[in-house]
C-alpha cells in the first residue's frame, strides 16, 4: 500500500516518526508534514505555501490540511490512504473534532476522495502526553498498523470516510481493547471577564471547572457519557474507533420542504 502521512504537532514530532515506523511494515510511506506545530486549525487552508523536501519528509508551511492537498494534487503518485498523527494528546467528542488538526487532515482527504485515519494519542492519568518525548508513542502506532491493515482487508472504507483512533500511549503489548464508539455531543463554553479582556473557556468535560488543559476528575464522572461514546472509552482507559463522513451528510428535512414551498409562493 501507499501511504500519506501527515499530523498537525509536525515534522518532527515523535508521535509522527511512531507511526510512520509501524505503517513502513504494510507499505511505502510518505510524509508531507507541517514545518512546525499547526495544532487546533481545524480544516483550515492556505493559498499559498512553502514546500521543502528534507531527506525523509516533506515540510510545508502550512495547515495539515494544506499537507493533504499538497500531498495529494501536488505529488505525482497516488495513495491508498491518509493517515494523521500520532496526535499528542486524545481528540474525542464531535465539537473537538471539528477544529482537530490531526482530524482536519483526514476530512481533507476524504474531500478529496481518499480514505483516512486519524490517530491521536492520550496518557489515561495525565492526559496530554506532555512532553511528547518523555511518551511512549509506539502502542497507538501499532493500534493504527493493525486497525488499517484489517479495516482495508476488509473493505471498511467502502463506507466509511475516516476513521478517529484514540488510543493509551504506551508499548504495543500495553494496549486495552477496542471500542467502536460515536462522538460524544456534550459541549459548553463560558465567557469569563478579566478587565476588557474576556476569556471564552471551552468546557469539554463533565467536570467542576470543565477545561481541557487540567485532566478532570474522570472517575467521578464515568457515567456521564454515553457507553458508546468516545469519551466513556477514554475515561476507562480504552482504545476508541469511531467511524466518520467526510464530505457533508444531507439530512432529508420535509419540514424544510414545506417551508420553501410556502417561500415560492406554492
Amino acid at each position: 500500500m501507499n501511504f500519506l502521512l501527515t499530523n498537525d504537532d509536525g515534522v518532527e514530532s515523535p508521535g509522527l516518526a511512531a507511526l510512520r515506523a509501524a505503517l513502513s511494515t504494510l507499505g511505502e510511506v510518505t510524509v508531507v508534514a507541517p514545518a512546525t506545530d499547526r495544532s487546533g486549525v481545524g480544516r483550515a487552508r492556505s493559498r499559498t505555501v512553502a514546500v521543502s523536501d528534507r531527506e525523509d519528509a516533506v515540510a510545508v508551511t502550512g495547515t495539515p490540511a494544506d499537507c493533504v492537498a499538497y500531498g495529494l494534487r501536488g505529488l505525482d503518485r497516488e495513495f491508498d490512504l491518509v493517515v494523521s498523527g500520532c496526535n499528542h494528546g486524545p481528540n474525542v467528542g464531535a465539537y473537538v473534532l471539528g477544529r482537530s488538526g490531526t482530524v482536519g487532515a483526514a476530512m481533507e482527504a476524504g474531500f478529496l476522495g481518499v480514505p483516512a485515519v486519524a490517530v491521536s494519542a492520550y496518557h489515561p492519568e495525565e492526559f496530554f502526553p506532555h512532553p511528547p518525548q518523555a511518551f511512549d508513542f509506539s502502542g497507538p502506532a501499532d493500534v493504527a498498523r493493525r486497525l488499517v491493515e484489517r479495516a482495508c482487508e476488509a473493505d471498511v472504507f467502502e463506507g466509511v470516510d475516516v476513521l478517529n483512533l484514540n488510543a493509551p500511549t504506551g508499548r504495543p503489548e500495553t494496549m486495552p481493547t477496542m471500542r467502536v464508539t460515536r462522538p460524544s455531543a456534550d459541549y459548553d463554553t463560558t465567557v469569563e471577564a478579566d478587565g476588557d479582556a474576556h476569556h471564552l473557556v471551552d468546557t469539554f468535560w463533565a467536570s467542576a471547572d470543565g477545561r481541557e488543559e487540567a485532566y478532570p476528575d474522570l472517575d467521578a464522572h464515568g457515567d456521564t457519557y454515553p457507553v458508546d461514546s468516545d469519551r466513556h472509552a477514554i475515561v476507562e482507559g480504552a482504545v476508541s474507533v469511531s467511524p466518520l463522513s467526510g464530505p457533508h451528510t444531507v439530512e432529508d428535512s420535509s419540514v424544510l420542504a414545506d417551508v420553501v414551498a410556502v417561500l415560492n409562493g406554492a
